[in-house]
């Protein structure tokens, strides 16, 4: 009796084999676009392979990856890193690059010779740099500002404020920023609607002045960089929650479009240092 259960689920199990490998195999659906701006509680689906959904023309993504550095992304596929260095890179090799001088840890004299545009935010002949072009869908300019020296004095246009126009978005990346801004720098940079700020208070601008930035360029949504621990950066989120709400995300990767910025003023938080 036993022998003859055993034997007919065998064959059991055999016929359905044969029947799933004969049905038609099920259409995948393509990846979903995470906005986390839209939906900050979500968690970041990703597969395996960690490839990200396609972007929509109207959507850029911003990934932190650590200290200064931002790998932006755009709809047609360019890549962009900021304050590019030989200790913090993305792992994949970018179109355009952005560097400045204040130290090592924000510019390299190596850079990967498949980089297609190296963008110093210095002159290295002198003189302020000056940067103004389209990639694809991507337009980035500067606007040069001064940095302090080793021994207090000055060296004029040793840092960039680059601007990165990208899905209708206009997007500052502040670089080592060493002081506030005139209104001429104001009207050059222009209305940024996301900043990306440096908040450690010390190397570069202190705390009081870089709120003072952030109020001048009125932009809605603000991420912060250079924070080397966790107390510097909850010393500057202690002294602007009062008038930003603070929203800390899980993923050190967002989606960003016109329609998911924030209507109040926002920090967002990306894991990293």
């Amino acid at each position: 009796m036993r022998r003859l259960v055993s034997v007919f689920l065998s064959a059991a199990v055999g016929l359905s084999a044969l029947l799933v490998a004969s049905l038609p195999a099920l259409a995948v659906a393509p990846d979903q676009c995470l906005a986390l701006a839209e939906t900050p509680s979500r968690a970041l689906v990703q597969r395996a392979s960690l490839r990200f959904a396609q972007l929509k023309a109207s959507e850029v993504r911003l990934s932190y990856i650590g200290h200064s550095t931002f790998l932006i992304e755009s709809a047609a596929g360019v890549k962009i890193a900021t304050d590019y260095n030989d200790y913090v890179r993305p792992r994949e090799v970018p179109d355009i690059i952005t560097m400045n001088r204040a130290h090592d840890t924000h510019h390299t004299s190596f850079p990967d010779p498949r980089i297609e545009h190296v963008l110093r935010g210095w002159n290295p002949e002198g003189g302020p740099a000056v940067h103004d072009f389209t990639f694809r869908d991507v337009r980035v300019r500067n606007v040069p500002t001064n940095i302090r020296t080793w021994d207090g004095g000055t060296m004029p246009y040793g840092n960039s404020i680059f601007v990165f126009e990208i899905a209708g978005l206009c997007i500052a990346h502040l670089g080592h920023l060493h002081h506030t801004l005139t209104t001429q720098q104001l009207a050059q940079i222009g209305q940024m609607d996301v900043v990306l700020v440096p908040v450690d208070g010390s190397f570069t601008l202190d705390l009081d002045g870089m709120l003072e930035v952030l109020r001048a360029l009125k932009a809605p949504l603000v991420i912060p960089m250079h924070y080397f621990s966790s107390f510097t950066l909850n010393r500057f989120l202690s002294r602007i929650e009062d008038s930003f709400e603070v929203v800390r995300s899980e993923v050190p990767t967002t989606v960003i479009s016109r329609a998911t910025l924030p209507r109040s003023p926002q920090v967002l938080v990306l894991p990293g240092h």
